[in-house]
């Protein structure tokens, strides 16, 4: 098969002929037919990002495709099934704390590299393996046009966030980070949840008005200052009301001051759900103050990525139409000009702007 490898970090994408992936039992074997390529690839193969992915590697996060063959332990999918493949891998044998690696991406921890051992090679790629337990078929619409289905590895994260904080209909969520590319999403479904009012910060007033004229009154904007005090009141004053839960998506450059002021916005009893890249490059710690949180029994949880279940859901939001990927600005690219769709995806970084690698067409 012809897949796009990183041979070492620095180093374009080389498209080359590699042997055909193997899957073993508890394994399927998939074609790709979309993938997306985020906006920090190109940060994450210059080793801006200190990823712990072990070159060569063929890279890529999850993928829509079809399914080519399945292992014996596969009770209900089928070859030519079209399918979305999660790319969080959880060990099995630890039900309790499982070990974590995000299949031709990242890892966590010595039991995440050794699962990136095993699942080393990720999307970009006409074939891939996938473990069984992360295949989920997709409705048929999806087949029309798999490279705008491939968002879904865009939208799990937010979903997954969002899932986690429970988020109930009705309430008022607050995005730190709305004006990117992961931000923008949750703002997307938040709404599509049932948010009964969503709170955008940043400092992008183009990107804050896109969201305005897509969403319209649900959503509120807010002009950052990066003053935090004010920035803070801003925030809930555009609330006009309590704000239940706020959501962190911001990238490893923003400051902890921007996470800071945006989470000391929730109500009392209120739900924080962390799943930014803040500090991991550095820069201050978070510093929430002790007697806030506790005297006002606030609720702070980290989450990365989302469990399996989520898929489900997210997949039900978008066959269903609540969740719309029609408005969404897609550039696809062929297999041969990955090096063209790393560079495209870190120039169009705003909201709802998706770039995907299509390795198989048919």
């Amino acid at each position: 098969m012809r897949a796009a490898v990183l041979t070492e970090f620095g180093a374009p994408l080389t498209v080359r002929e590699v042997p055909d992936p193997e899957p073993v039992g508890g394994e399927v074997l998939v074609e790709v037919l979309a993938t997306c390529v985020l906006p920090y690839a190109a940060e994450v193969f210059g080793g801006v990002r200190n990823y712990p992915l072990v070159p060569p590697v063929v890279p890529g996060l999850g993928g829509v495709g079809r399914v080519v063959r399945t292992g014996p332990d596969a009770t209900r999918l089928r070859a030519g099934d079209l399918v979305w493949c999660d790319p969080t891998v959880r060990s099995r044998d630890d039900a309790l704390t499982p070990d974590i690696a995000l299949q031709g991406w990242s890892s966590r921890g010595d039991g995440g590299a050794a699962l990136a051992r095993h699942l080393h090679d990720g999307s970009f790629a006409e074939l891939m393996r996938v473990p069984t337990e992360n295949v989920f078929p997709l409705p048929s619409a999806a087949g029309d046009d798999p490279a705008r289905w491939a968002a879904l590895a865009v939208h799990a994260v937010p979903y997954g966030g969002l899932t986690a904080g429970e988020l109930r209909p009705g309430e008022t969520v607050l995005v730190s980070g709305a004006t990117g590319n992961f931000g923008s999403s949750a703002v997307a479904v938040g709404l599509a949840m049932g948010a009964g009012r969503v709170v955008v910060p940043g400092r992008n007033r183009d990107a804050l008005a896109l969201l305005v004229d897509r969403f319209g009154p649900r959503v509120r904007p807010v002009t950052l200052t990066g003053e935090e005090a004010a920035d803070r009141a801003a925030m809930s004053a555009a609330a006009d009301g309590p704000i239940d839960m706020v959501i962190d998506l911001l990238p490893p450059s923003a400051p902890s001051s921007a996470a800071r002021a945006a989470a000391m916005t929730v109500r009392e009893y209120g739900r924080v759900v962390l799943m930014g890249g803040v500090g991991m490059l550095g820069g201050d710690d978070l510093a929430l103050p002790y007697p806030w949180i506790m005297r006002n029994s606030i609720t702070v949880r980290g989450q990365w990525m989302a469990p399996r279940t989520a898929n489900v859901g997210l997949i039900r939001l978008l066959a269903s139409g609540a969740l719309d990927l029609a408005p969404e600005r897609v550039r696809s690219f062929p297999l041969d000009a990955v090096v063209d769709a790393v560079t495209h995806a870190a120039a169009h970084t705003g909201p709802f702007d998706r770039t995907a690698l299509t390795p198989r067409t048919g």
